[in-house]
């Protein structure tokens, strides 16, 4: 994954450059400036969009949705298009951070998105007015079976003494609290105090036999053998296990979460036109390929995946898995800005001890 990395870095730090000294250096039809997860783009796909429109693309990213809010909201970087995922969707929504999605001037999300991943949108975005989904997926576990022998179907398996210094955790407030929360069989957009204590207490029970709470490092780690056992995003496990065989992904009995993270334009956005385009370009089934094979995570793109020539990966139970075989399937909820606090100052509790 590290020459991923690498091309994609190098393909961000050109763009850059080229944008940096300002509105002369745009491209000939302006720019575009997207925010985006890291590791979540073809590069190729960025260079192709300024080569037909003659837009530049300024391209910045971030690790976790709560890194990204607080630049969108404070508006000191204005960007044109965000990809944040479901609950922090409904977020900005409430705060009044988003413009209407005129799909007028969007006709591949309307002719190629799946009428279901809009369908699921609604827990977040009842409308359809503010988002276009771009990826989806679940989160499970990855574990290496020449280190793991008995079977892996629930999250219990990582509070297991057996695999200590060999587990890995996701760096993330919402995604940890997920796993200790569906492993006591509560939701995971629990409000009440007694089962968030509840799960704080047993993140903080788990933490000497945690490895490290990492986000994208988890691909590597697992790939090299350096853990056994790591949660990880379903996109994640599909590239992971091109690269070791000897890993495994499951989905844990007691549930988890599933997500979308989507195309959104705030409302301070200072080339809409643009970003509409960026978001249309995206929607094309042969680009949403692209990316696909690229980031190897899931596409709602209906035509995308009917131009996957390997049956293995377009009939992937990890890729595209059939979800009515699951129970406790959730998609996270915005809690609020109380929520929001009471989940902060409880991982700070974890993270600190």
């Amino acid at each position: 994954m590290k020459s991923k990395r690498l091309t994609l870095l190098l393909a961000v730090m050109g763009m850059c450059i080229l944008t940096a000294c300002g509105s002369e250096q745009e491209g000939e039809n302006g720019e575009v400036v997207v925010y985006n997860w890291g590791e979540y783009i073809d590069p190729d796909v960025l260079t192709s969009f300024e080569e037909e429109t003659g837009i530049r693309v300024i391209y910045d990213e971030f690790e976790t949705n709560e890194i990204m809010y607080p630049k969108v909201e404070a508006g000191a970087s204005a960007y044109d298009v965000v990809c944040p995922s479901d609950y922090m969707i409904r977020k900005m929504i409430d705060n009044d951070l988003l413009s209407e999605i005129d799909y007028d001037h969007i006709p591949n999300a309307k002719e190629h998105i799946g009428s279901q991943y809009f369908e699921q949108s609604r827990e977040f975005d009842p409308e359809n007015a503010y988002s276009i989904p771009y990826c989806w997926g679940t989160v499970g576990i990855l574990y290496n079976k020449t280190m793991v022998d008995e079977p892996v179907d629930s999250w219990d398996i990582l509070w297991d003494e057996k695999y200590a210094d060999n587990i890995l955790m996701q760096d993330s407030v919402r995604d940890a609290f997920m796993v200790a929360l569906k492993r006591d069989g509560a939701s995971m957009n629990s409000l009440d105090e007694a089962q968030l204590q509840a799960a704080k207490d047993a993140l903080i029970a788990q933490k000497p036999l945690v490895q490290a709470y990492v986000i994208d490092q988890v691909r590597d780690k697992m790939i090299g053998g350096e853990a056994a056992l790591g949660v990880i995003y379903s996109g994640e496990a599909i590239y992971t296990q091109r690269e070791n065989p000897d890993l495994e992904y499951v989905i844990p009995k007691e549930g988890t979460n599933v997500w979308i993270d989507s195309w959104v334009i705030p409302k301070n956005a200072p080339n809409r036109e643009n970003a509409e385009k960026f978001i249309d370009y995206m929607c094309r089934p042969e680009i949403a390929l692209k990316n696909f094979q690229y980031i190897t995570y899931s596409t709602p793109n209906e035509g995308a995946r009917e131009l996957i020539e390997d049956e293995d990966i377009k009939n992937s139970p990890i890729a595209f898995p059939d979800l009515s075989q699951y129970e406790n399937l959730e998609t996270f909820s915005y809690l609020g800005e109380e929520g929001d606090a009471l989940y902060s100052e409880l991982w700070k509790e974890v993270k600190s001890e």
